[in-house]
């Protein structure tokens, strides 16, 4: 019974969203699977530069305010985690964050993928997001407290030779 109560309630979501929501929604459920496939395949560097290939060309997103471009990253964030959180499939925070990234970057909206790593009682830990203007889209902000990003932001070059 509850199990249904909660189809009943993510159906109602699903309906309160707008048109374009559903349709960013139902891109982000097809390529996180996609994504989880094609890293297998091709690895990051290759397929971040496939995904490159099928976006406008950085600066595009320069022509509007920062705060409006923050406003939609943020609600494409809150969409990819809902599509991330009902998929077919699980995905990580790579997958998950390179997808955020496309999305924006196919409305013309430039975000960056970070990539931090940490050591944690003896173990190496990596965690990807997407920030854009200095604001973390896909995770909390205290994620530079818990993990020391790369240097230099990931960019694609194409099949991943730089």
């Amino acid at each position: 019974m509850a199990c249904l109560r909660s189809a009943i309630r993510s159906w109602f979501k699903f309906c309160r969203l707008a048109w374009s929501e559903r349709w960013l929604l139902f891109q982000a459920l097809f390529l996180l699977t996609v994504t989880a496939v094609s890293l297998r395949l091709l690895g990051f560097r290759r397929w971040q530069a496939v995904l490159a290939r099928f976006t406008p060309a950085r600066g595009v997103s320069a022509s509007r305010p920062a705060d409006a471009l923050v406003q939609q990253g943020c609600a494409a964030a809150r969409i990819m985690k809902m599509a991330a959180a009902r998929g077919p499939c699980r995905t990580n925070c790579l997958q998950q964050s390179l997808v955020l990234w496309w999305l924006l970057r196919r409305r013309g909206i430039d975000a960056d993928l970070r990539i931090g790593v940490r050591k944690e009682a003896g173990q190496f830990e990596a965690h990807a997001w997407v920030e854009l203007a200095g604001v973390v889209l896909s995770d909390d902000m205290d994620v530079y407290q818990r993990f020391t990003p790369f240097n230099r932001i990931i960019r694609p070059s194409w099949w991943g030779f730089s």
